[in-house]
This record gives structure tokens, C-alpha cells and sequence, in this order.
């Protein structure tokens, strides 16, 4: 805002008709108006009234002799006012960038004497750092990326999330492999997803359980979860450890059903259904019904309700009774 020069006051300018834009962006009126007041010197208060921009941004200023009137700022003067400090910005930037490669270049010179590190193991912690980091591993991937995505349906903000980072990769022709668990079958949304992925190198193949969230890149960089509160994740580029972490992928994709393939749910048998018996056995090694249902990829109240029907065919009383029948009823023994 410019500061107004010469004598009289400007009226004040009534909100109703007062504008949002910028000086680099005058409205229609305001770009008449100047004009005009340039082409003769000088313009009357009252054609003014429909661009309040024009003193707002102080392109018109009183006229020192007549205040009905008002006189135009020369375009070259409000053009100098408004670059001086822009000028001067960028030259403060430019000193500050001087300074910082003169204040590192010590440090540079001790650095190029010894080969560049890589860290095999980087902690991220909070949701904007690992999600940084894994859109950088992600976009300099050169040929496959490897997903491991546990639990049950997916909301519509982690499939957009999801093609936003998947969409890139495919049309530079790189391929996707990514692993869920049987329940997002029941997911009309991932079809959709699956639909906007059409004819692209990604594949989709489910298993009943799966282990926690894994994305590899390339054989180069691997992501897995460390903590949730506060999120927590472990950039790992070890070789070893990124090749280890290839393998366990690779042995549950060959286990797992492609998505356009019927899953092989096992028939019930005495009452008891192949999900009922995965999480008889879970209950067995003592895991609660909310840990059962984050390694089923299935909400809480539909866990409850398997282990309920287990309950009624086993004919249990309790929680610490039907461990007890679990194991005596043979269940688990059962081939698959």
C-alpha cells in the first residue's frame, strides 16, 4: 500500500465497493479509469468511484490545487516503488545463498575426499516426512514397485491417495505388484480403483492374512511401519536387508489369489469356517479380538461375531474355556 502524497484527504472507501484483486491484475474499470486519467492529466473524484482500486493502490492521488480532482501517479514511479522491493529481496536471498555455499564448503571439501554413504537405515517420523520420502523413492523408481497393504476395505481417501501415486508410475511403464487381504473383495471402491487401472503393468492378488505395511522400490529402498503414535516409519536401503524383505514379498505373492480369481475360502466343516478356524487359531497364541481383526483385515465387530459362532459350535461359556475346546476339538489340526 503506498502512502498518499500532497494535500486533502481521500474519502473513505465504502466496503461494498471495495476489490480483492492485485495491482498486476487491475479490473476493467480501474484499467479505463487510469487510462484516462493519464491521457488528460487528471480525472474528477466522481468518475472514480466505480475503481477504488485505483487510490487504494495509490495509481491517483490528490490534486494539490482542486481536491474534487485527482492526478495519476506516472506508470514508470508506481512501477519503481512496487520492484524496489522485490529487487531488494531477491538480493538478500542471493547474499544469503552466497553465504550458506561459503559457510558449507569446508564441509563439502572433507566430503568429496571420502566416497558419498548411503544410510541403510533412516527413521521418519511424522506423516509429511515419510510421505516425502516415499514419493521420492517412488517417482525414481525405474521398474517395479512392491506393496504390501494390509487390512480390510479401503476409504475413498486412501484409493485416491493410492492412484495418485500408482497412475505416475504406470505410464512411465513401470510395472506394480501390490498385495490386500480377501476381505477388500468385498470393496466395491477397489474395484473402482482396479476399473481406473485398467490395462496398465499393475497386478492385485489377495491373501487371508497378511503381514504389516511394506513397499519396496526397485530392490533399491524398502518403507515399513516402526510405530503408529506418533507415526513412525524405517527407511531401509541396506541390501541385505531390502533383498530379505524382496523375498518375504515374493513368497506371499505366490501364495496369494489374483483378484479377478475366485478366493479359495475353505468349506465349513463341523460348523466352522476357514476364517473362523485362522482366527481359533490366533486366539490360541492369545491374541485379543482387536489384533485378530487387524491381522484379517476385518473390523472388530465382525471378529466378535466369528468368535461368538466358534463359542456356540464348541459350545463355550467363556474366553478362557474356549481356547480350551479350541485346542481339544482338533480344528487346527484339520488340513486346509
Amino acid at each position: 500500500m503506498f502512502r498518499t502524497l500532497g494535500g486533502g484527504a481521500l474519502p473513505a472507501i465504502d466496503a461494498k465497493t471495495a476489490h480483492t484483486h492485485s495491482v498486476a491484475n487491475l479490473c476493467t474499470d480501474g484499467v479505463r479509469l487510469y487510462s484516462a486519467a493519464l491521457g488528460v492529466g487528471r480525472i474528477a473524484r466522481t468518475e472514480v468511484e466505480p475503481a477504488p482500486c485505483l487510490l487504494e493502490f495509490g495509481l491517483l492521488l490528490p490534486d494539490p490545487d482542486d481536491d474534487s480532482w485527482l492526478r495519476p501517479v506516472p506508470p514508470s514511479a508506481a512501477l519503481a516503488q512496487r520492484l524496489h522491493p522485490l529487487e531488494r529481496e531477491i538480493q538478500d536471498r542471493r547474499r544469503t545463498s552466497v553465504e550458506l555455499t561459503d559457510a558449507f564448503e569446508p564441509f563439502m571439501a572433507i566430503s568429496a575426499q571420502r566416497p558419498a554413504a548411503t544410510h541403510a537405515i533412516t527413521v521418519l517420523e511424522g506423516i509429511d516426512r515419510i510421505n516425502g520420502a516415499l514419493d521420492l523413492a517412488i517417482s525414481e523408481s525405474r521398474t517395479e514397485v512392491l506393496t504390501v497393504q494390509p487390512g480390510g476395505k479401503r476409504s475413498e481417501e486412501v484409493l485416491s491417495e493410492a492412484l495418485a501415486r500408482s497412475k505416475p508410475l504406470i505410464d512411465s511403464g513401470i510395472s506394480v505388484r501390490t498385495l490386500y487381504q480377501h476381505t477388500v473383495r468385498h470393496s466395491q471402491r477397489t474395484y473402482a480403483y482396479v476399473d481406473l487401472m485398467a490395462g496398465a503393468r499393475m497386478e492385485i492378488r489377495t491373501l487371508e492374512e497378511l503381514i504389516e505395511r511394506l513397499i519396496i522400490c526397485d530392490d533399491t529402498v524398502a518403507f515399513i511401519p516402526a510405530r503408529d503414535d506418533p507415526p513412525i516409519a524405517l527407511e531401509l536401503r541396506h541390501p541385505g536387508l531390502v533383498a530379505y524383505l524382496t523375498k518375504v514379498f515374493e513368497q506371499l505373492w505366490s501364495r496369494a489369489v489374483p483378484l479377478n480369481e475366485a478366493a479359495p475360502y475353505d468349506p465349513a466343516r463341523d460348523g466352522i469356517t476357514g476364517v473362523q478356524r485362522s482366527i481359533a487359531q490366533l486366539l490360541v497364541e492369545g491374541h485379543v479380538d482387536e489384533a485378530i481383526a487387524r491381522r484379517l483385515g476385518m473390523n472388530v465387530r465382525t471378529c466378535r461375531a466369528h468368535v461368538a459362532k466358534l463359542s456356540a459350535v464348541l459350545g463355550s461359556t467363556s474366553r478362557a474355556q474356549l481356547g480350551y475346546l479350541i485346542a481339544r476339538s482338533g480344528i487346527l489340526d484339520q488340513d486346509s
